[in-house]
């Protein structure tokens, strides 16, 4: 080889060199200094989803990414009216639906993808032997004329139906149907006080084989370990809906529930200062029966949502390795 091939071949090895270097720096680069803020809701499913985004921009981006305390309607609201924070991995769109509606208008926040693959489902559930013991209980209409089914002791004379925790936006919607359905006089809307109480009552009712009927949602472990049974609802109407999800609904009206548009929800301002950020969370979505999986991992051993996160990012590489460049991919399973 003459000197000048040498030259030609070391020249051209260098910015290849560079190239690929310059490719890892913005395969890796976050994009902005600024602190990206991560809404942690207090479901397991989306908390332990808010510990694998900040992880992956943390050790795979180098964000400095944070979590922060956050419920659907709340978060809903903040993120429409202060743009912040700047993403909620679960987002149920469909149980703050005029809040969304607002938000798209305003084009200040957009939907970077659905974070369940198979939608989400939510509704008013009774376990398996309830619905096989009471074959006359299919829908939700159904539940005033068999109010004495679901008779708790501390009100013998009224069933009791147990709604959604306070601050979801099913708790909204609830309300509404509630009054909608005109069973004031023969159930007790009865407050769980949080998602974990709310998870407590079927555990609790179920394992007794005690009759239990209450709001509850699925990608989640409580579905399949519990057998739960969706109540019938009427055909999904859009304008009724979006009614029930207003707290100042005039005259709420039973409708189905909308189907679970369940978004990754992003402040658009993140698009521009943090392009590769908004592409891996373009990428970013969990197959349901995977899910339920490391969900119920979850429960079975009492782990924090921040050891779902491990757990997931360590068993299931094959769903987030998809989301991302091989470089974040390696930098992230290097931090586990």
């Amino acid at each position: 080889m003459t000197k000048l091939t040498s030259l030609i071949v070391g020249a051209a090895a260098m910015a290849t060199l560079s190239l690929g270097t310059a490719n890892t720096a913005s395969a890796t680069d976050c994009g902005t200094e600024d602190k990206i803020t991560i809404a942690e809701m207090t479901w397991l499913s989306a908390s332990s989803l808010a510990f694998i985004a900040q992880r992956i921009l943390v050790d795979g981006y180098g964000c400095n990414a944070e979590l922060v305390p956050g419920d659907t309607v709340p978060t809903a609201t903040s993120m429409l009216s202060k743009g912040e924070p700047d993403i909620a991995p679960e987002l149920w769109v469909s149980t703050a639906q005029s809040i969304w509606d607002q938000m798209q208008e305003k084009g200040n926040v957009y939907k970077a993808n659905d974070i369940f693959a198979g939608g989400g489902e939510e509704g008013w559930w009774i376990p398996d032997y309830v619905a096989k013991e009471h074959p006359q209980i299919k829908t939700i209409s159904d539940l005033k004329d068999n109010w004495e089914v679901f008779a708790d002791i501390s009100d013998p004379n009224r069933g009791r139906l147990y709604g959604c925790p306070p601050g979801w936006g099913c708790e909204i919607i609830t309300n509404n149907l509630y009054k909608a359905l005109k069973m004031e006089d023969t159930f007790e809307l009865f407050s769980p006080g949080s998602g974990a109480n709310l998870k407590a009552s079927f555990a609790r009712q179920v394992t007794r084989k005690k009759p239990i009927v209450g709001y509850y949602w699925g990608p989640t472990d409580v579905i399949g370990k519990y057998n739960l049974v969706r109540l019938g609802m009427p055909e999904y109407n859009a304008e009724k809906f979006t009614c029930l999800t207003d707290k100042n609904c005039e005259n709420p009206q039973v409708t189905g529930w909308a189907v679970g548009e369940v978004a990754i929800a992003v402040v658009s301002e993140l698009k521009d200062k943090a392009p590769n950020v908004a592409e891996f969370l373009s990428k970013m979505q969990v197959p349901n029966a995977e899910i339920s999986a490391v969900l119920a991992w979850g429960d079975d051993n009492k782990a924090s949502p921040e050891e779902v996160a491990e757990y997931f990012l360590v068993n299931y590489e094959s769903v987030w390795t998809q989301w991302v460049p091989e470089d974040v991919a390696a930098s992230v399973k290097s931090s586990l």
